[in-house]
């Protein structure tokens, strides 16, 4: 690049990392204000927040990146405009495609970034986000039980006990009522949670359990001296994790298990998160050249630029509502996946027409506005009366 080239990628840059930052730790802290609870309610430690906060940073930079490019390059082309540099560059011969490059260049950087997140990371940090939600609710004695607190889960578990003494919880109280008619109460006198194999287990000492058979009054009621109790099984999600779409690895959706009753289901939906991971670096690209088309030509500040930034506005968001209409369409049906790439790529394309043939445009638009009026026939000044 030459020296001017890298003077303005310098400043797009430092605009697009400015923007980047601002916006994803806005967002990103109102993410966390929703995550409290795991400290609050949960009892979690503050590693744990950070953990679950810190994994849904790829998805927030995911969706952030492009819209700071395309604020950045606003930022930049108005900026040379309003000091006459754009002015000068274009008097001194500098052609579009020049003044182009910089902008490309960033915005090719930009395109990985987001490439690399949509097909690895994000689904990376889901999995890994479903893992740990699905260890917490598993573990709801080290997690969530207090000291003398009855605990209801939304399952239908009730856990309560008396005092903890080190490691060992003393007066166990557990209540299953996950089946309606098929109750089971454990009663112990202490218990401790231990982990193996990956599963969490508590282990009651000198107690009994009580089941309730359906259509029955009576209570068949077992003695113990020791019993082990999986608290995996408690879990809504019935012990083995199944990932959504969004959770799976690309190639997961690449080459999906066609058995699978998930995929037999929602075959529409992991067709659609596929074509959306694919397309989505598109989408940098496409906001930072209608940026450019709006903004990348000289103008003097008589003619005022408001309208032009109002007109990249509109633009983005239509393209956007049109990629989320694609996206929705491609899950009914396979046909309209060419939606899906076309509408980034027809932004694009557009784009680039009134970059490099706007002027010709401009030019062919007046003529035929010229001709339109010669053709039409001169009003003769109305007769004045006496």
């Amino acid at each position: 690049m030459t020296l001017l080239e890298r003077y303005i990628l310098k400043n797009t840059f430092n605009a697009f990392a400015a923007c980047l930052v601002a916006l994803t730790g806005v967002i990103w802290i109102t993410q966390a204000l929703r995550e409290l609870d795991l400290l609050t309610g949960k009892g979690q430690t503050l590693l744990i927040f950070l953990t679950v906060t810190g994994l849904s940073l790829p998805a927030l930079i995911n969706v952030i990146a492009p819209v700071a490019l395309f604020l950045a390059t606003l930022y930049t082309l108005n900026k040379l405009n309003g000091d006459s540099e754009l002015i000068v560059m274009s008097a001194g011969g500098m052609p579009p495609q020049r003044l182009l490059r910089p902008f490309m260049a960033l915005a090719a950087f930009v395109c990985a970034v987001v490439a690399i997140i949509s097909v690895y990371l994000m689904p990376a940090s889901f999995q890994e986000l479903r893992q740990l939600f699905t260890k917490i609710r598993a573990d709801f004695v080290g997690t969530m039980a207090k000291e003398g607190q009855f605990i209801t889960l939304e399952n239908g578990i009730t856990f309560h006990y008396r005092e903890r003494s080190g490691d060992a919880l003393l007066g166990i109280f557990m209540e299953d009522l996950r089946e309606k008619d098929k109750a089971i109460v454990y009663l112990a006198e202490r218990g401790q949670t231990v982990e193996q194999s990956g599963n969490a287990y508590l282990v009651l000492q000198k107690g009994s359990v009580q089941r309730k058979e359906p259509n029955s009054r009576d209570s068949s009621i077992v003695a113990f001296e020791r019993y082990a109790v999986d608290l995996s099984a408690f879990n809504k999600e019935g012990g083995e994790v199944i990932y959504k779409p969004r959770e799976r690895s690309t190639t997961q959706l690449l080459f999906p298990d066609k058995n699978e009753l998930l995929y037999q289901e929602q075959r529409g939906r992991f067709r659609a998160e596929l074509h959306d991971r694919l397309s989505s670096w598109l989408y940098p690209l496409a906001m930072m050249v209608i940026a450019f088309a709006a903004l990348g030509e000289a103008r003097t500040t008589r003619q005022g630029r408001s309208l032009a930034i109002a007109s990249a506005v509109v633009a983005i968001v239509l393209l956007r509502i049109l990629g989320f209409a694609a996206s929705s369409a491609v899950a009914r049906t396979p046909a309209a996946v060419i939606a899906v790439y076309g509408v980034p790529l027809a932004g694009i394309l557009v784009s680039l027409l009134f970059i490099f043939k706007g002027p010709a445009m401009r030019s062919a638009q007046a003529k035929f506005h010229a001709a339109i009026r010669n053709l039409l026939p001169s009003r003769s000044p109305a007769p004045q009366k006496a």
